[in-house]
């Protein structure tokens, strides 16, 4: 499968790729679609070919925006470490750049977690949450040292076997990673700007700053928009008590677990994250 085919061939609606300035950042998105916005949110170093197996699904019933976030993909960074914060505030402006007073949004790993803390903090900004084995709950050493170091070695050398490492750590199933996938992230992970500003990127996956940044009970407790939680049973960055934990603390929430599952449910099992999803968001089919 190729993504820019799934993307132009799967249905009849057109898709944009454009260059959104929110609040003066240059942002990378696909928008596609009619109706209620969604915006689709993705993990640490991915960018918003994460999607490429949802957008054709949610298309016929959206108006979706799949959003490089702050410093990923070919948005633009800025000289800071990339906190949380931050990050809201990047997604904030990209929603008032595109005239979105309210979103529901599919927000997968960092991307969970930014959504998260959007939805705590900004609660009229937000309609519905899919919520995709998102991060932001814990600090654990052991896998920040991984992402931090499959990131790293992906990026600062050359050689495009390590990308897909990076990738293949995400899935249950290698053979989801094509090569198309591990071409366009190879592309990113090399940019210039991308390398320089890796250290700030990969903040996140130093303690002080995580604990400082993490979701708190406290704060998914605040989250009044309805929540489907989907996590992967093999997620190699989380495991299933995890999951648990964040369920209990958002109130009303759903959690789904799929089998044979990384940390990329809605790649890995499109085909059942995009019925399950789409229910849930209320589309009209």
């Amino acid at each position: 499968m190729s993504i820019w085919t799934d993307l132009t061939l799967r249905t009849g609606l057109d898709f944009r790729h454009t260059f959104v300035d929110a609040g003066g950042v240059r942002t990378r998105a696909v928008q596609c679609g009619r109706g209620e916005a969604v915006v689709f949110l993705h993990g640490t170093s991915g960018h918003l070919e994460a999607f490429s197996r949802n957008l054709p699904a949610f298309a016929p019933y959206f108006a979706c925006h799949a959003v490089d976030m702050l410093g990923h993909g070919y948005t633009d960074g800025i000289d800071a470490p990339y906190r949380i914060p931050r990050y809201v505030e990047h997604l904030l402006d990209y929603l008032d750049a595109s005239g979105i007073e309210r979103a529901h949004f599919v927000g997968e790993s960092l991307g969970g977690w930014v959504a998260g803390r959007l939805a705590a903090d900004h609660p009229d900004r937000v309609g519905r949450l899919v919520l995709v084995a998102p991060g932001g709950t814990v600090a654990n050493p052991a896998v920040m040292e991984r992402i931090r170091t499959s990131t790293r070695r992906a990026v600062e050398t050359d050689d495009i076997t390590f990308t897909r490492e990076r990738l293949e750590l995400l899935m249950y199933d290698r053979a989801n990673v094509s090569d198309e996938l591990v071409q366009v992230r190879h592309a990113i992970y090399h940019r210039p700007e991308f390398v320089k500003a890796l250290p700030h990127l990969l903040c996140l996956q130093e303690l002080d700053n995580r604990t400082e940044d993490l979701l708190t009970p406290e704060q998914m407790a605040r989250i009044a928009a309805p929540a489907l939680i989907v996590w992967g049973a093999q997620n190699p960055f989380g495991d299933v008590p995890e999951a648990r934990r964040m369920h209990e603390s958002i109130p009303g929430s759903r959690l789904e677990i799929y089998g044979e599952c990384g940390h990329w449910p809605q790649h890995e099992h499109a085909e059942q994250f995009n019925r399950m999803s789409l229910d849930f968001l209320g589309a009209a089919a």
